[in-house]
């Protein structure tokens, strides 16, 4: 079984495909292109860039109707930023034309991070996602946290009961299918009623439910550990294109507490155009490689989708291969091609996390390299 991954932007891809790699899938984050070629691996992930794109849903759709053989999976940011509703429906349209009675099932929650879906409104730590930092997104601010409202013409169900029954008597009558998941147990049902019903349930989710889906497809997978060669000895560089206030108290607090002479900081000034995301992506991305070039480095962090895209873009990288979150939603991997070919790499999204995240993050690499 080949499971394939849509993702609006390349942080989002890289822990949605993580989840598939830490549960013993052969996983890779591909920045090259569509499905043309079969991949090897058995999870891959292909960046669409998407999140912010006026045409989302045909690009969405395209990406969706090149896949022949495998399963789908559309990862939408756990927070709804972005242009989700035409994901959906450009992926339920693409989706489709292999599966003319799909329909989709939407469940963004990842307890884990905070987030979870109370009576189709998507909450963060317990409060509506527009009323917290994704409301206040200098690039995609959330408006609306009601996922039915957010997706015209869909229903909610509960998550209790028979789920699989549900979901197959919803989708008979409606393209779009909301699920609530109050907790991990909640989403641990969501997944198992999506591997009973089959095919025809398209599941949209973020790294939360792709876990329990990479569990559920395979239940009696055998996890194999790979490794990372990240020692740690040298040092590690930080790139942070993210605006969102989470990803700057983040580096703040490694700044101040933690840096020291191991980490090289480089962030996007806050007082940055709002309208040049693609500008100051590709400015730092261009700072980075130069950087790197230096050789000085034996691990690179990357905080924010568009910046980690145009970083590896200018590295020449075509990929990831992604093996664990040595903290949760920060996976774990190596460059795939182009001149830093096999360096260490770890990727976040810029709202996940608390202001520790990142110390952590370190400390973590520091330890595996301490025993490899």
């Amino acid at each position: 079984m080949k499971v394939l991954v849509l993702a609006d932007d390349l942080t989002g891809a890289s822990d949605t495909v993580v989840q598939f790699a830490r549960a013993g899938w052969s996983s890779l984050l591909s920045v090259s292109g569509g499905w043309r070629e079969e991949p090897v691996e058995e999870a891959v992930a292909l960046t669409l860039d998407t999140r912010r794109d006026p045409h989302a849903e045909r690009v969405t759709a395209r990406a969706a109707a090149e896949l022949t053989t495998g399963t789908l999976y559309l990862k939408v940011d756990s927070t709804v930023r972005g242009r989700v509703a035409e994901q959906v429906r450009g992926a339920l349209a693409g989706y489709r034309r292999h599966r003319p009675a799909a329909y989709a099932v939407v469940c963004p929650a990842y307890p884990a991070m905070g987030r979870t879906v109370v009576d189709g409104v998507v909450l963060v730590d317990g409060a509506p996602v527009h009323e917290g930092a994704a409301g206040r997104d200098p690039v995609t601010p959330v408006t609306e946290s009601d996922l039915t409202r957010l997706l015209p013409g869909s229903v909610r169900v509960d998550a209790d009961g028979d789920l699989a029954a549900a979901l197959r008597t919803a989708g008979a009558s409606h393209d779009v299918v909301v699920v609530d998941a109050r907790d991990a147990a909640d989403v641990e049902r969501v997944a198992a009623a999506v591997a009973d019903v089959g095919p025809d349930a398209l599941p949209v989710g973020s790294a939360g439910l792709a876990g329990a889906l990479a569990r559920a497809w395979r239940p009696d997978r055998p996890v194999t550990a790979e490794s990372i060669a990240a020692s740690g000895t040298r040092r590690a560089l930080l790139v942070v294109s993210s605006l969102h206030e989470v990803a700057r108290a983040q580096a703040a607090t490694l700044t101040r507490d933690h840096a020291g002479d191991a980490v090289d900081l480089l962030i996007t000034p806050e007082e940055a155009e709002h309208g040049a995301a693609d500008r100051r992506a590709h400015a730092l991305a261009a700072e980075a490689a130069a950087t790197l070039d230096r050789g000085e480095h034996d691990l690179l962090v990357l905080v924010g989708g568009d910046g980690a895209a145009a970083t590896l873009a200018a590295l020449g990288a075509t990929g990831i291969r992604v093996v664990d979150a040595p903290v949760e939603g920060v996976p774990l991997g190596a460059v795939v091609g182009g001149r830093h070919d096999g360096l260490a790499v770890a990727t976040k999204a810029g709202g996940f996390g608390d202001p520790s995240t990142l110390i952590r993050l370190f400390t973590a690499v520091r330890a595996l390299g301490a025993t490899s």
